[in-house]
């Protein structure tokens, strides 16, 4: 015989009670901040909400205006046929035999990429960070760099039109071209198969023979290294400290040719305009 099921107790009862409580005093304040934000909003005493309508307005004229054009339409209608062309070319080949091979393929290469991925993430994080960086300093050339490139866009527009005009009247020739491509190259695709086929075993020998030896070269080199490491070490300390002693040579050097390229300018600029008005000409002194 089944048990009835235990009643809450009184405690139980208030608890469910007073969590009722809360939600509908927090439901109500949401709804009141709504509402005095919805009032701020579209208060017609201050002009704020005059105005948001007359934005809104405006801005819905115009899209209207702007979707009504003869090219957003086309666009609209062309955007519209190429998702539905997707749609009907891809859809086969979800059902077809190639998609579980592919689907395989794409599963193991997920899961050999995930441990690549997650060793060099925190390199793809610098990179990004300093790319960022150097876009934010490089912002100045920005707008430059896409007038650039939408006047080179624009240039290019009239030759793909043309070479698609060119294409779409010669699809006839264009027909028998590849025909004539495939009538050539079937007949040639069993022997390339076969040859790949034994490059590719021609390779594995090859490479199984060289990996002893390269891994033998590669631990001699790594001795090597790591016994010339202080050599390599001490000539890089004293490379750094040949330049830091050049350092202060280097830039008297510097300093010495720009003073002499300052002064051979004031002197050039008066011998050629000897006409002009007298002024004080001011000498620079190498010494």
């Amino acid at each position: 015989m089944a048990t009835l099921p235990s009643l809450p107790s009184r405690d139980d009862m208030l608890r469910m009670a007073r969590s009722t409580t809360d939600i509908t005093g927090q439901l109500l304040d949401t709804a009141g901040n709504i509402t005095r934000i919805a009032i701020n909003t579209l208060d017609p005493r201050d002009g704020s909400g005059a105005e948001a309508i007359r934005v809104l307005r405006e801005t819905t004229a115009g899209l209207a205006e702007a979707s009504a054009s003869p090219q957003a339409q086309e666009a609209f209608y062309r955007i519209v046929d190429t998702l539905t062309r997707l749609g009907t070319s891809g859809a086969p080949l979800a059902v077809h035999p190639v998609s579980a091979p592919a689907q395989a393929l794409l599963t193991v290469l997920g899961d050999s990429l995930l441990p690549v991925l997650d060793a060099v993430e925190p390199a793809v994080e610098e990179f990004a960070a300093a790319l960022g960086d150097l876009v934010e300093a490089a912002s100045p050339l920005l707008p430059a760099t896409a007038g650039v490139a939408a006047g080179l866009l624009l240039a290019l527009t009239p030759l793909i039109r043309a070479a698609a005009d060119v294409l779409a009247d010669s699809s006839p020739e264009l027909r028998r071209v590849a025909e004539a491509l495939t009538a050539a190259l079937a007949p040639l695709l069993p022997f390339q198969v076969a040859l790949a086929e034994r490059t590719a075993t021609a390779g594995v020998n090859v490479i199984r023979a060289a990996l002893p030896p390269l891994a033998d070269l590669t631990e001699a080199a790594a001795a090597t290294t790591k016994v010339a490491g202080p050599v390599v070490v001490a000539g890089e300390e004293l490379l750094v400290s040949a330049l830091e002693r050049l350092q202060p040579a280097l830039l008297a050097a510097t300093s010495r040719a720009g003073r002499v390229a300052r002064a051979t300018a004031v002197r050039v600029t008066a011998a050629v305009a000897p006409t002009a008005e007298r002024a004080v000409v001011v000498g620079v002194s190498t010494a």
